[in-house]
């Protein structure tokens, strides 16, 4: 924990708004070739969340899907939604567990080359259970959205 209260990086408020991998790393427990969310720019305390990834033709996954003509499974981009809220809501030494998503579209192919930004708004908290509404854009154009709900639990 070290690592991420030395390298918040605020604005000029105060305010924490950008926390970069490792900052990431130590707040939730995904790792490559997992770990969908590469930085957080925006961080509005339990309510809102935006983060990044910068999608490349090195990811594993573009092996299989579609050799040929890379796009990025959408089931991973919604995991990348999953893991930006997660950053929020979570603790170390917690895990989150996916209880639903909602509502799920998919608007376009992510290629390589592309970089997602994941905008979450916490709809409702009760108890360890989060539901958020979520969108990810390339370029400012709707990609993918959803209403995920999971429950964060000590591992």
């Amino acid at each position: 924990m070290r690592y991420l209260q030395k390298n918040y990086i605020k604005n000029m408020e105060g305010i924490v708004n950008m926390i970069d991998i490792l900052g990431i790393m130590e707040i939730i427990p995904h790792r490559y070739p997992f770990l969908l969310v590469d930085r957080i720019i925006e961080k509005e305390d339990g309510q809102k969340i935006v983060g990044i990834k910068n999608v490349t033709m090195n990811e594993e996954f573009f092996q299989g899907h579609f050799p040929g003509h890379p796009v990025m499974p959408g089931v991973l981009i919604v995991e990348g939604l999953a893991q930006t809220l997660g950053v929020l809501m979570m603790t170390p030494g917690t895990v989150p567990y996916f209880m639903s998503i909602e509502s799920a579209k998919f608007r376009r192919p992510v290629r390589p080359g592309d970089q997602l930004r994941y905008e979450l708004e916490v709809l409702k908290v009760k108890g360890k259970v989060i539901k958020a509404a979520g969108k990810a854009t390339v370029d400012g154009v709707t990609v993918a959205e959803a209403v995920l709900m999971f429950s964060i639990v000590e591992k």
